[in-house]
This record gives structure tokens, sequence and C-alpha cells, in this order.
């Protein structure tokens, strides 16, 4: 028990970084250190962009339902400005703030904060997405988590996208994404191109 309280209230001043595909428990991970944190007796404080209202227009959730309070902001200098009294800061699904995050989240960890960041790091075109990029490059710290393929049962890193649609936004589940390793994502993508290429053009 000593040990865990000495682990938490050791952790100050730093950034930790959570990233993968979809369905590789960022979340769930995330919220696992917030509640350990918050049984160390240290004040808590979790944001998510408000554009994320899949589960709950409040809470973080996990896609395994675990779930902790939050505070939707629409953007990162309110988190500067709201979590001024917390040790630790947790930020969920960071891929949809802009790159000023980035400065909020050294900011924080310049004050002492210990900093947990959870987002996907790249979108379902296999690009960085957002300020992610930057928060590994900055992080003392980072926990790259896996999904499961659901083609083969290798260990997936890709967010496919199963429905149409080109903006690198769209908030979705298993309805709309599915987790792939590189093989099977390669493979579906050469599928899709020799189906349009073998589409007769319209006259």
């Amino acid at each position: 028990m000593q040990s865990l309280f000495q682990e938490e209230t050791s952790l100050r001043g730093r950034i930790e970084v959570i990233c993968g595909s979809m369905f590789s428990g960022k979340t769930e991970e995330l919220i696992r250190r917030l509640r350990r944190a918050e049984f160390a007796r240290q004040r808590v404080e979790i944001y998510k962009p408000t554009v994320d209202t899949r589960y709950s227009e409040e809470d973080v959730v996990s896609h395994d339902s675990k779930h902790i309070p939050s505070t939707p902001v629409d953007s990162p200098q309110s988190i500067l400005l709201l979590a001024s009294e917390a040790q630790v800061v947790g930020i969920d699904e960071a891929q949809f703030f802009d790159d000023s995050l980035v400065q909020v989240c050294n900011e924080l960890a310049n004050r002492g904060k210990r900093v947990i960041v959870a987002g996907l790091d790249m979108d379902f075109q296999e690009k960085p997405f957002g300020p992610m990029p930057q928060l590994l490059a900055i992080a003392e710290e980072v926990t790259k988590v896996h999904a499961i393929c659901v083609r083969c049962g290798s260990l997936a890193h890709i967010s496919h996208r199963i429905v149409a649609g080109e903006k690198q936004v769209m908030l979705g589940e298993k309805q709309e994404y599915e987790p792939l390793c590189r093989r099977c994502y390669c493979e579906v993508r050469a599928k899709a191109k020799a189906e349009v290429a073998d589409t007769p053009a319209e006259e």
C-alpha cells in the first residue's frame, strides 16, 4: 500500500501520453491511472473535447463502459485556466484539440502537475493526428497500446474506417471503424483500389 502512495505522489511535473488505435484501451488506461491518483488522495481533474459526445456529454467513458467524471472544454486554454488547483490533469481524445494543447501541457507540467494524455496517434489514413505527434515528442513517458486485428487476430494499430467519408474527424464506434494490423490494412486498401479500377467510367 505504501509503495502505491509513494509512486503516485512522486510523479510530479511530467507528461505521460497513452496512444494507439481505436479499441486499444487508451481511455481505460487513462481512467486506471487517474483512479490510482485519486486513491493516493491527489487532486485530479479530467478534461475532454466538447465534440466527443458518443457515450456521455460529460463523463469520460471507455469502450468497455468504465467511466470517470470530466469537464468538456472547447479549447486547451480552458484547461489551463480550470486546472489551477489540480495536482494531476487527465486529458482524453487529445487528437481532437488544436496544436495549442502542446503548449498547455508543457505549461501544466512546468507548474509541477502530472499531465496524463490519451489519444489516437494516427487517423484512418495512417496520418499523424492533430497535436499527438508533438505530445509524443515532449512526453517523459509514452505508452502505446494495441487493439486486436478483427481479421487475423494480430496486434492492430490502425483504425480502419468502414463507412464512406474523407473527413479526418468522424466520431464512430464498431459500426464505423475496425482495428487492423498493417498486413490486413494493406490488403483491404489494395482490394479497394482494385475495385475502383474495375468500375466502369460513366459516359
